[in-house]
């Protein structure tokens, strides 16, 4: 059974709410009539006017009755003045997932034997480094290793998030996992200023610029801006948004085809034991108010992709995966689009173990691999 929840009403519901409000308000002060069975008129509380006589009591029921529907225009006008100066909500899209690996040449020969393919070496200026997918529709996969541990404990130290919450993962976790979860936007400034009012801000922002190089070896700058956002109550999954700056020059076509067919990422999911909990942190860094409620948790629509957090049954239904009774977000598992479920196994490694379970086709982690990957035919 699914039930559609929503954090914000439309305007429909606002108005609805006023004429509901001012229909209770009239029938408290006794200036709504109602018609009795003998049919006589009497107040809401069905009590006539003592010593009144009938014309009195009307006219003075009237008069309450017009200052009502007087009240209630107001109302209406002041709602519809509000509704116009508020900008409706521009759902962020899934930008990519971070996978933290402890080597990345042991995550690349993973993901190969996966079917994918694999970008050449990224270096950050803060001490960490990635060998990331990329895909069709723009998302991508960042296997995130330690290159400079020096560095990188240095930057942690100084407030750089991205590196501080890398580590905190690594000690809790261990190697290899799926810590962040990241969505593309426009203004990450903004962004920012709406994660401290929400009070979700995980940390002052970043700004960096790296080289990006391709699979032919032509190199080009690429700089972002993240802002960040947490939940306390969810130590080992981080969300922030990333803002492209500066796109490479450079052509990435090659890299984004990949043997397994995986055009794009469908859906990510999450596990905790009641999913609902966790609706607002979603709904801020989605930047959507929408939620579908469902029996095994819950779902999120993005401008491009869903989220999904699912409880243990969900978990297990779905991927056949286990999850334990304590509490606090998980990220769990990966969902790529692909034309051809077929194609993909047969793309798969002779050491790789797939199962299909609820029509997908799914990889449960392995060194190299911190996230469950599954994969989907695409729907057509």
């Amino acid at each position: 059974m699914r039930t559609s929840r929503s954090g914000l009403s439309r305007s429909s519901n606002m108005v609805e709410a006023v004429l509901i409000g001012t229909a209770v308000k009239a029938i408290s002060s006794g200036s709504m009539l109602v018609a009795s069975p003998a049919g006589r008129r009497d107040d809401a509380a069905g009590r006539d006017a003592p010593g009144a006589r009938p014309w009195h009591r009307e006219a003075a029921q009237r008069k309450r009755a017009t200052a009502a529907a007087l009240e209630c225009k107001r109302e209406l006008m002041h709602m519809a003045a509000m509704s116009d100066r508020i900008s409706p909500r521009v759902s962020r899209p899934i930008d990519h997932c971070v996978l933290p690996v402890r080597d990345l040449d042991q995550a690349r020969a993973r993901l190969t034997s996966l079917g994918f393919t694999v970008a050449p070496v990224g270096v950050h200026p803060f001490g960490t480094e990635n060998a990331c997918v990329f895909l069709a529709d723009g998302t991508f996969l960042e296997p995130l290793a330690i290159g400079q541990r020096e560095t990188a404990e240095a930057a942690a130290l100084a407030g750089n998030a991205f590196v501080a919450r890398d580590a905190a993962y690594r000690f809790r976790k261990g190697g290899d996992g799926f810590s962040a979860l990241v969505f593309g936007t426009r203004d990450a400034g903004a962004d920012h200023a709406q994660f401290v009012r929400a009070g979700m801000s995980g940390g002052k922002p970043l700004a960096f610029s790296r080289a990006f190089v391709d699979r032919g070896g032509l190199s080009d700058t690429a700089t972002f801006r993240l802002s960040f956002a947490a939940d306390m109550r969810a130590p080992d999954a981080f969300f922030f948004t990333c803002e492209r700056v500066n796109t490479p020059n450079v052509d990435r076509s090659a890299l984004q085809v990949h043997a397994n067919g995986a055009a794009g990422i469908a859906t990510v999911v999450l596990s905790e034991p009641n999913p609902t909990d966790f609706q607002y942190i979603l709904q801020e860094v989605a930047n959507q108010r929408d939620v579908e409620a469902h029996s095994f948790g819950m779902d999120v629509e993005t401008a491009h992709g869903r989220i999904s957090v699912l409880n243990a049954d969900g978990l297990k239904a779905w991927f056949g995966l286990d999850r334990g009774p304590e509490r606090g977000l998980a990220l769990e598992a990966i969902v790529f689009r692909v034309a051809d479920l077929d194609a993909t196994r047969r793309a798969l490694g002779p050491d790789v173990e797939s199962a299909m379970i609820g029509g997908r086709l799914v990889v449960r982690p392995a060194p190299g691999q911190g996230a469950t990957f599954a994969f989907e035919e695409e729907r057509r």
